[in-house]
């Protein structure tokens, strides 16, 4: 209520049912005697744009825009409307711009009005548009200097489908520990690693003593288990759940014999991986089981002086892997290292289940001087706690 009794938030809603049953005229004249009575801010003036709109009174429409914008420049359903003009006049640029600012403002998953998840919606179509055109403009001006993709470089390619917004760039987030001035590299140029040739030429021994594994129903426990010690944190459903699981040969650092006993082929295949030892944290070296229709979501790991390595053992169809801003299908038999502290997540979307062989490797980038400093820095962290830390793959 303002001092002159009029009710603003009233009059708004009437006017706001007016638009909405249609009385665009009667919902105009409804929004323009609040601002006549003081009651002006970016939201009337927004419905005065869409009354204009449905109106076809362009000149309106416009006005109430650039007032509006002028008391909140980051109002969004106004900056998509302005979008909207630029589009309808063919500037493409600007018309990008403003769809982007917004799109910017807006996280993924936000939870919006329906009204602005709707134009929002219109938003990343209409940028999505604009940059496939943008790409193919491009595409065809590099090709007439010699320039084609598919025989090129392929970190260029990638560089191309950032600039032209077809990917998202991504960079190492830690948990726990971040070494600095390491290169920011999704998936590795597999042959980096030539030690992976005796890991994949061992497959079939691995998947026989995994199929052997398999054969014992509790064999694999929960990937995510429970402490009665700390607080359960289950945003995703995850913890204690069978749909993602783990068979340990090593975990934390300390073998787990029993189970090293059950795959001696599937360890000797590491013996030349450049595998870390530090005491109560690494290795980990496991099963991954994932069951039909799981996915894991996107997360990051604990520490960026690592790299984690996949071997695919059992490999139904429908199988995907994303790093950052690239998607892989796992390959039976074939290895990859990646940089697990950046962005990742899974998906099984078949009807069996799925198994790899995971483990976790140094970095090629540190030195041998720096890995035995990263060594020595957790387990004097160890030391100074007094206790065994806190720790996982």
């Amino acid at each position: 209520m303002n001092p002159g009794g009029i009710d603003f938030r009233q009059r708004a809603a009437e006017a706001g049912a007016a638009l909405n049953s249609g009385d665009a005229a009667g919902a105009l004249a409804g929004f323009r005697a609040i601002l006549s009575a003081g009651g002006e801010d970016a939201s009337i003036w927004y419905g005065v744009a869409l009354a204009a709109t449905a109106l076809d009174d362009r000149t309106a429409r416009i006005e109430a825009i650039a007032r509006g914008l002028e008391l909140e420049p980051h109002n969004p359903r106004l900056l998509i409307l302005k979008a909207d003009d630029y589009a309808l006049a063919g500037n493409d640029r600007a018309a990008a711009a403003h769809y982007n600012v917004v799109l910017r403002m807006i996280p993924d998953g936000a939870q919006l009005p329906p009204d602005l998840e709707k134009a929002v919606a219109r938003a990343r179509l209409k940028c999505s548009q604009y940059a496939s055109e943008y790409a193919d403009k491009l595409t065809d001006r590099l090709a007439a200097k010699g320039v084609t993709f598919g025989e090129e470089s392929d970190r260029f390619s990638r560089s191309f489908d950032v600039l032209t917004g077809k990917r998202q760039i991504y960079y190492q987030e830690p948990k726990v520990y971040n070494f600095p001035e390491l290169p920011q590299i999704q998936f590795y140029d597999r042959s980096l690693f030539p030690w992976m040739d005796r890991v994949e030429a061992a497959t079939d021994d691995i998947r026989a003593e995994l199929i052997e594994v398999l054969r014992d129903d509790a064999a694999f426990t929960p990937y995510i288990e429970g402490r009665k010690d700390r607080p359960e944190n289950d945003v995703h459903k995850l913890l204690n759940n069978p749909a993602w699981s783990a068979f340990y040969l090593w975990k934390n650092g300390r073998p787990i014999e029993e189970n090293v006993a059950r795959c001696p082929k599937t360890m000797a295949a590491l013996a030349d991986a450049p595998i870390p030892r530090i005491r109560h944290r690494s290795p980990s070296i496991l099963f991954s089981l994932m069951k039909p229709g799981m996915h894991i979501p996107p997360h990051s790991g604990l520490v960026n002086t690592r790299l984690i390595c996949h071997l695919p053992v059992i490999l139904p169809e429908g199988c995907e892997f994303r790093v950052g801003n690239e998607v892989r299908k796992w390959e039976m038999g074939k290895a990859w290292a990646f940089d697990d502290t950046i962005n990742h997540e899974a998906w099984n979307r078949s009807n069996e289940t799925r198994v790899i062989l995971l483990w976790e490797i140094w970095r090629p980038e540190l030195t041998r001087r720096e890995r035995e400093q990263v060594t020595a820095l957790f387990e004097a962290l160890e030391d100074e706690d007094g206790k065994r830390p806190d720790w996982d793959i």
